[in-house]
């Protein structure tokens, strides 16, 4: 009896450890949980990017946040690849590594976590030598706004791992200085469509996805649909070019109440003349031709061959 009672003795304290999970390696590290849960065209960029070793690191303790494949289908296709294979090969290796290093913040932070993180989170990616940073909207669910003032939703939250954790979003979140100002727009759909297509329309994408740099006032698709329609394409271009400065200029940096010279060289009836000038004054707002000012909603969109100003009106020029 004794021998009997010694063995139930064990078996219990053997069977409580198990249910308390008495291991650590109950989950398995980041990229076997991401496998595991199917983000595939995550783990290709990672692999490609050569920071699959650091999703593995037993002492990685980072959050994630992973763009579910069908995320990822949709930023490809935005920037004009049929699908996430075709991005991942088309994207040089040092581009995936910052994009993914934007979904990476140290620390393991559950949504409860996030929620009480603040306004903002940073990311693993340095930009201009600072860690460049994510903001977080917490009022109904967690969304996550990127560079490009997109938000990614978090679908599923707390995904453990051993060495960290994942929050799946329905958005690849974009990252400052990496993607050229044409492609910028092209990641936020809800915001730039407009413009997107006045500026495919009229052969320019080519020229802004250049070397630059460049300086857009990039108009929201509201002001598109309140500006004057049936222009030609020539007297689109004008209007176009007009929202353009050589140069970056960031907010930083705009000479308030000087007027500054555009790409613009036309009139609206085809004559060539100088460089057409807009105002931009110190209340944030940008003097054009008509009477009525336009609105910078949001400043310094940062992308590799320039920056973006939003703004709330088409300029229109002579």
């Amino acid at each position: 009896m004794k021998f009997l009672r010694h063995v139930f003795a064990i078996l219990f304290v053997a069977g409580l450890s198990s249910s308390c999970g008495g291991g650590d390696d109950d989950f398995g590290n980041l990229a076997t949980v991401a496998q595991q849960r199917g983000f595939t065209a995550l783990l290709a960029a990672s692999d490609k990017a050569g920071i699959t070793a650091t999703l593995q690191a037993e002492n990685a303790n980072v959050t994630v946040f992973a763009p579910t494949n069908a995320a990822f289908d949709t930023l490809a296709k935005q920037l004009g690849f049929a699908n996430a294979g075709e991005l991942v090969t088309a994207l040089p290796a040092s581009d995936l590594s910052k994009i993914l290093q934007y979904h990476v913040v140290s620390g393991t932070k559950s949504a409860a976590d996030l929620r009480a993180a603040g306004a903002s989170l940073q990311t693993s990616y340095r930009f201009e030598g600072a860690p460049a940073t994510v903001r977080l909207k917490t009022g109904t669910g967690i969304a996550v706004t990127d560079a490009v003032l997109a938000d990614a939703t978090v679908t599923t939250a707390d995904v453990r791992a051993d060495n960290g954790v994942i929050h799946a979003v329905d958005k690849v979140l974009v990252p400052p200085g990496v993607l050229n100002v044409v492609q910028m727009a092209q990641a936020n759909p809800a915001t730039f469509s407009s413009l997107v297509g006045a500026v495919v329309a009229t052969g320019l994408a080519p020229t802004l996805s250049g070397a630059g740099p460049f300086t857009v006032f990039a108009p929201v698709n509201t002001a598109f649909a309140a500006a004057p329609q049936g222009l030609t394409t020539a007297q689109l271009t004008s209007v176009l070019t007009y929202h353009v400065l050589s140069g970056q200029v960031l907010s930083s940096a705009i000479p308030f109440g000087t007027p500054i010279a555009t790409l613009d060289t036309k009139t609206l009836d085809g004559a060539t003349v100088a460089a057409q000038t807009i105002t931009i004054n110190s209340n944030l707002t940008i003097t054009d031709t008509t009477t009525s000012a336009a609105s910078i909603l949001a400043t310094d969109v940062r992308a590799v061959n320039g920056v973006i100003h939003v703004i709330g009106k088409v300029l229109i020029p002579r």
